[in-house]
Parts: C-alpha cells; structure tokens; sequence
C-alpha cells in the first residue's frame, strides 16, 4: 500500500514538473538581466525589472494589454448576456426548428476557424468594423456563443419550472423572476462559459493579426511579435512580455475559481 501511494505521489510530483516547469523558466528569463547575452542559467545571475520597465514603456505593451482587456471584458460580457437569453429561449419555449437551431449550433463549432477568416475579413470591412475593437469583439462573440449557449442551456433546463411559476404567482415580473430566480441559479454555468470566452479573446492570434493594421489596436498575442526580430530574439523581452500576459488570466481564474469549479461539476450532472 505504501509503496503504491509513493508510486501515485512521486508520479503526481513528475507531473507537475513537467507541467509548471516552463512557467518557471519563464519567470526566470523574465527577471534575469543577462537573459540576451547567452545565459542559461535556471536562477536568474542578475535580478531585475529592466526587461519589464522596456516592455511596458518603450515595448508599447501597456497599451496592447489594454486592447485586450477591452475586448475580453467586451466579449466575456456582451457573450454572457446573450448566451443566457438564447440559452433560455432554446430550453423554455417550444417553436418550429427549435432542434434544428440547436444542432445548427453546434455545427458552427466544428468549422475550422482558419476556413473563416477570410469570410470574416470581407464581412467586417464590408461593415466598417475592420482595424478596430469592436470588431474584434463581434468575431469573438461568434465563436464563443455556441459553446456558451449549449452549455447555459443544460443549466436553465435543469432548474424546475415551478420555481418559476411560484414567482409569477407571488406577483414577479418576467424581468423579476429573471434576476432574482433564474440568475443565481445558473450563475455557476455562466462563470464557466465566461472563462472559456475569456481565455478565446484573451489569447486569439489569427483574427487579432489579420483585422489589425494599426499597431496601437494590436492585442497582446499580436504584440509579442514585436520581441522577434530578423536576426535574433529579445528574450528578456519576450518573456517577461508573457509573463504579464498570464497574470490577467491567472487573476480571473482566482476570482471564479469556486463558482467556475461548481459549474463544471453541475455541467457535468445535469448537462
């Protein structure tokens, strides 16, 4: 017995080497001074802040960081939004080609995002919305819905209908039912789904790069194109540039942790 939880701890051990091993080799190059002058050292020879100072400030990074925190915000919100109400439209009321609409949902997520981006493209110029954030967010939108709406719809589906009809008869409005009844209900499947939209935005390279012409509306995934150069990388730089890219999602993360946790475990029961 003993030597099979060794066998699980030191498997378990391994595994998480393996796993947090490149993140800390990261941090490392992020605060190591003389990450560009050949060194390969795992603990940094000269600690400093210098190749953060020159990502935020000469790097433009800052301003890249906060494209990206707009329009994953703006994705993450406007998707929640829409997703709940689509979810309860699909699970509460009955219309004509109410399967179909479900299965043309899932349809869209199998089509390969690269068989779309040319599509895209003359549809946002067409609309005006190229080479800006808000066009971003409407591609996002698209991709992140289908998951969002299927998902949204096994949690509005599992919550009894005679919650519901208990509202109405103590005198609640739809939009009173909605926000008191409904909402806490299936918050922990909209932190889930709002993760997922957030990660989508939030490291999205082939969209931001293609609908981006104006460097200031470059997103962080574009932006780190800037510390490779032709005849060598920056990889202070670099590194500490993604190091600072996982700090918002790490933060997020934190912050739904419990609510995102119940919600997968709920998806998994009642979906």
């Amino acid at each position: 017995m003993r030597a099979s939880s060794l066998g699980k701890g030191l498997g378990v051990a391994g595994l998480l080497l393996f796993t947090l091993f490149p993140v800390y080799l990261m941090v490392v190059t992020a605060f190591n001074g003389r990450a560009n002058a050949g060194s390969r050292s795992l603990w940094p020879e000269d600690w400093t802040f210098r190749n953060f100072t020159f990502v935020v400030g000469e790097g433009g990074f800052g301003r890249y960081l906060t494209n990206s925190l707009l329009v994953a915000l703006g994705t993450v919100l406007a998707g929640a939004l829409l997703a709940l109400l689509a979810a309860v439209a699909v699970a509460r009321f009955r219309f004509r080609f109410r399967t179909s609409v479900l299965v043309m949902i899932l349809i869209i997520q199998m089509v390969p995002v690269e068989a779309l981006v040319i599509p895209l493209f003359i549809q946002a110029r067409s609309l005006g919305v190229l080479d800006s954030l808000l066009g971003l967010v409407v591609v996002y939108l698209a991709f992140s819905l289908p998951f969002a709406i299927w998902t949204l719809r096994g949690f509005v589906a599992a919550v009894p209908v005679e919650l519901e009809e208990a509202a109405y008869l103590d005198g609640a409005s739809w939009g009173r039912m909605f926000w008191s009844v409904l909402l806490p209900l299936v918050a922990p499947g909209l932190v889930a789904t709002s993760v997922f939209s957030f990660i989508t935005a939030w490291n999205e390279f082939v969209f931001a790069l293609t609908f981006m012409a104006d460097q200031d509306n470059y997103t962080v995934a574009v932006g780190l194109r800037r510390f490779f150069g032709q005849y060598g990388t920056d990889w202070g730089a670099l590194m500490a540039a993604s190091t600072l890219i996982t700090i918002p999602v790490m933060v997020f993360f934190v912050i739904a942790q419990k609510r995102l946790t119940d919600g997968l475990v709920a998806g998994a029961v009642k979906g």
